[in-house]
């Protein structure tokens, strides 16, 4: 097949995924807000938002990658004009984010006191103790948040989201300033006041997107509910068994990524601040991966609802080529700029130094690290969730967990030892989920021939 193609999808992909790129990114800017701010209380401070993070991150991670089960359900009902269907999708998804939010939040303050017992430097768990305190309540308004989101993304309306974290990102940013550094009338807050920020920010946000939909005709539809459907223990069903899962397969990336926190942490402040700052970074090109993910969701969704499996495989690879040309600029531009850009969040030689060291690897990681997650978008348009989740775990904790516990140690390579592990674990999870989407793509196709020579 000619290269041209895959090419001639590149603009209805970038117009799909360029909302949800900026909208991930808005969720990643929170956190880089809050760095550029606190990096300048100093390296303890830093490293302590890295630690609380560690802890909502990988909660975080379980909420979203559940909320993700969403999306392909109401795509293809969306593919089928099968309104009923998408609308009952809608609903149980939104109460099933709303229950998980409250879990989240409860699980994350009764988990605190772990982070007395991971040999981290004690200065800096006592700062994060606090900004986790607060941070942790801000799940239940996220979690409400995503299930509108992602009911919205299935519906290939990607553009609301992105204007409810963009415009709560300038609210984040605002209260930041004025309680991290109590400006005027407010208290000087440091740490908490950057919780707080994000706290009222993800409020806020909840509010706009809800506002915003309820009011559009395109979702008037969706928006009525029914005691009956509510009740539907089917469709809650297939809800878990596609979201629980998504949100493994989430947690066991996002846990091996939080793992290098704590082991940077056991090389010392310093290291720890630098791998903070390389992982914000490495994050925000990650979004961008992400927007796409979503994109060959929703369309490889579509497809399946269409039955349409041959322009379902070329729409899907459409997407690999388009991230892998993405992701190559980026690692080009963490090599040329990386003794530049850890300048922007701290003044410390040795913390700059490291960095720069760590964007290396980063920069070699970003190509699998956008294949994976845009492959594992495509299999989630299939509804495919099981075997990828094992494929992610014996990708990141069989194979790159024990690269970066070996190498990671301060008398083998340190903080390099620790990213060639991430390197390890996310090219072996890119390869494996192409196997994959490669075998079940051409196997629906040859299905689908014979299907159709039965009938002739």
């Amino acid at each position: 097949m000619q290269l041209q193609a895959y090419t001639k999808e590149f603009s209805k992909n970038l117009q799909l995924a360029f909302p949800v790129m900026m909208g991930q990114l808005g969720h990643v800017l929170v956190g880089l807000v809050d760095n550029l701010m606190i990096g300048r209380l100093g390296p303890a401070s830093l490293a302590a938002v890295s630690l609380g993070n560690s802890m909502i991150f990988i909660a975080l991670s379980m909420g979203i990658g559940f909320s993700f089960a969403i999306t392909p359900l109401i795509a293809e009902a969306d593919g089928a004009k099968d309104i009923k269907n998408g609308r009952s999708y809608f609903h149980h998804g939104l109460i099933l984010c709303t229950i998980n939010g409250i879990l989240l939040f409860l699980v994350l303050l009764i988990a605190k006191p772990v982070l007395y017992y991971l040999d981290q430097p004690p200065e800096v768990v006592e700062l994060a103790l606090p900004y986790l305190n607060i941070v942790a309540f801000s799940m239940v308004p996220l979690m409400i948040f995503q299930a509108f989101k992602q009911f919205a993304d299935g519906l290939s309306q990607t553009k609301y989201a992105m204007y409810a974290t963009l415009i709560a990102n300038v609210v984040n940013v605002v209260f930041n300033y004025i309680l991290i550094y109590g400006v005027w009338i407010f208290p000087r807050l440091e740490l908490e006041g950057a919780a707080i920020g994000t706290l009222i920010s993800r409020f806020f946000m909840l509010w706009f997107i809800w506002e915003i939909l309820r009011r559009k005709k395109k979702f008037a539809e969706y928006f009525k509910w029914g005691r009956k459907e509510a009740l539907n223990s089917k469709v809650f069903k297939r809800l878990l068994n596609l979201g629980f899962p998504t949100a493994l397969q989430m947690l066991f990336e996002v846990a091996i990524f939080t793992a290098t926190v704590f082991l940077a942490g056991l090389l010392g402040t310093n290291p720890q601040a630098a791998n903070q700052i390389a992982l914000n970074l490495a994050s925000m090109t990650f979004m961008i991966a992400v927007g796409l993910g979503v994109t060959a969701t929703i369309r490889v969704g579509n497809q399946k609802g269409l039955a349409q499996f041959k322009d379902l495989r070329r729409i899907a690879l459409s997407t690999f080529l388009l991230v892998f040309l993405i992701e190559a600029v980026f690692a080009l531009a963490f090599i040329l700029l990386k003794d530049w850009l850890p300048t922007f969040y701290i003044d410390n030689a040795e913390v700059i130094l490291l960095s720069a060291q760590l964007l290396v690897v980063a920069a070699l990681f970003q190509l699998s690290d956008g294949l994976q997650v845009v492959i594992l978008g495509a299999l989630r348009g299939l509804q495919d969730v099981k075997v990828p989740t094992l494929i992610c775990f014996i990708s990141y904790w069989i194979i790159g967990f024990p690269v970066s516990w070996y190498f990671g140690k301060a008398k083998m390579m340190g903080s390099m030892g620790i990213w060639l592990g991430l390197l390890a674990g996310l090219s072996a999870s890119a390869l494996l989920l192409y196997f994959r989407f490669n075998y079940l793509s051409k196997k629906l196709i040859l299905k689908n021939y014979k299907l159709a020579q039965s009938k002739i």
